[in-house]
């Protein structure tokens, strides 16, 4: 407590002696002043106003209701608040944002707003804003986004339980299956007509589905020949999900791909024809595995750069004249993930290796050794042992319902985090007309 209210001291001592600076000019100034202390940090009035002034701007700009200016006041100062305890966690944690990292940034809001960098600069000049303060502020946006989802995601834990329940709800079964825009011909019969009616019927339908296949617009037979209510619009249905549409249909799509059409399938209003025109969502994911091994050389203050590529020339060429690549990097390599299994990477998945990696993966046929090439973690040589097409749609569709799951969860956690940082904290506010809110350890220190 003391340290606080030495600080405030400080700075009031700074105000007065400021004020007394002042009185000398013609025109006296408002000076900046605290609004509230938090932990080892402050918020100043002037950051407090400019933080209103946007937030008022972009409130004026959807024509809403702003609420009351207390109201407003408090809200704001709580959002400043919360961002300096997230700043003092980001330097605590040393979470850093590289300049590469923030030209990236500031070049994707340039390009959303549509602007040439100099009428972006002018745009920001017209807030009041220089491009050195903006930079400032994206920083320590992303600085917190950081923080918020490293603290955040370690509170969220996703089982494979929960995966199977969402998998297993009707919402589950809505979400992962996939839409069509469908077209759709219909050849009416009644289900009591006599059977040549229905041979009839039957043999219209089959025909039209031959000619559909045959390169004849579907839209245009189906305008031709749909007693369907979408017949005059070429039997267009729009886009539909298979739980959207009758059992029926949706038991003839089963196994057809865009630009097929089904056999024809009775109902009791005759038959149908549909047509899978195009399709979206899909699940199916087949991706390309390659079985690798390889032996990496990392260089030293003992071995240099020259040597370790060296070096693995020769074990190179030592595999080309029939040594066992298993049992060479068993005896050299520096993995130490993988130097006991002969360093065995098994079937990679795309984006596993870093691009240096992947690229001498990806560019040598199987069975052979690659030449020594250099990533971030040193030397390797490596031998493609396979290539394979995997189908993956079972675990892309587990991880894409986990990945769900979690962004559901991940608001209502990250208000809480908020709320558990916020309690933790020291904070005391300085505002006049705004009552203090004591924190936890606040509390404590005054038992």
């Amino acid at each position: 407590m003391k340290m606080f209210a030495s600080k405030s001291g400080q700075l009031a001592l700074l105000a007065m002696c400021a004020l007394f600076a002042n009185t000398v000019s013609a025109q006296v100034q408002t000076l900046d002043r605290v609004v509230a202390v938090v932990d080892d940090d402050v918020v100043m009035a002037s950051e407090l106003q400019q933080r209103m002034s946007t937030i008022m701007n972009q409130i004026q700009a959807q024509q809403v209701q702003a609420p009351p200016a207390d109201i407003l006041q408090r809200q704001v100062l709580e959002q400043l608040i919360i961002e300096r305890l997230q700043l003092q966690m980001a330097s605590r944690a040393g979470v850093t944002v590289s300049e590469a990292e923030l030209d990236q940034a500031i070049a994707r809001v340039q390009q959303n707003a549509g602007v040439s960098p100099e009428q972006f600069r002018q745009r920001l000049a017209a807030d009041g804003l220089s491009m050195k303060t903006f930079r400032q502020q994206i920083r320590q946006e992303l600085l917190i986004r950081r923080v918020e989802q490293g603290s955040v995601n370690r509170r969220i834990q996703i089982t494979d339980q929960d995966i199977d329940n969402f998998l297993r709800s009707k919402e589950g079964e809505f979400w992962k299956s996939p839409q069509y825009e469908l077209g759709h011909i219909l050849i009416p019969v009644s289900s009591s007509a006599p059977s040549d009616e229905v041979t009839k019927a039957r043999e219209k339908a089959e025909q039209l589905a031959g000619q559909s296949r045959g390169g004849v617009d579907f839209r245009r037979l189906a305008i031709a020949n749909s007693a369907g209510q979408n017949a005059l619009a070429g039997g267009d249905l729009g886009w539909r999900k298979t739980v959207e549409l009758p059992t029926l249909f949706a038991d003839a799509l089963d196994g057809l791909t865009v630009g097929d059409v089904t056999d024809p399938f009775r109902s009791d209003a005759g038959f149908h024809l549909l047509k899978i025109h195009a399709q979206r969502g899909s699940t199916e994911q087949v991706v390309e595995q390659t079985k690798v091994r390889h032996i990496l050389v990392k260089p030293s203050a003992i071995l240099s750069d020259d040597d370790a590529y060296n070096k693995l020339v020769e074990l190179r060429q030592q595999i080309l004249d029939g040594a066992d690549f298993g049992e060479l990097a068993r005896e050299n390599s520096e993995d130490i993930g993988t130097m006991l299994s002969g360093g065995d990477l098994g079937w990679s998945m795309p984006g596993q290796f870093v691009p240096e990696f992947t690229q001498a993966m990806d560019n040598t046929p199987v069975g052979e050794v690659t030449m020594p090439f250099r990533s971030q973690f040193g030397w390797h040589i490596l031998q493609v042992e396979g290539r394979r097409k995997q189908d993956m749609t079972d675990q892309y569709i587990r991880n894409q319902a986990a990945n769900l799951l979690r962004n559901r969860r991940y608001e209502e956690e990250l208000q809480n985090w908020r709320r558990e940082i916020r309690d933790q904290a020291y904070v005391e506010i300085k505002l006049p007309d705004m009552p203090e809110e004591p924190s936890e350890t606040e509390g404590e220190a005054q038992q």
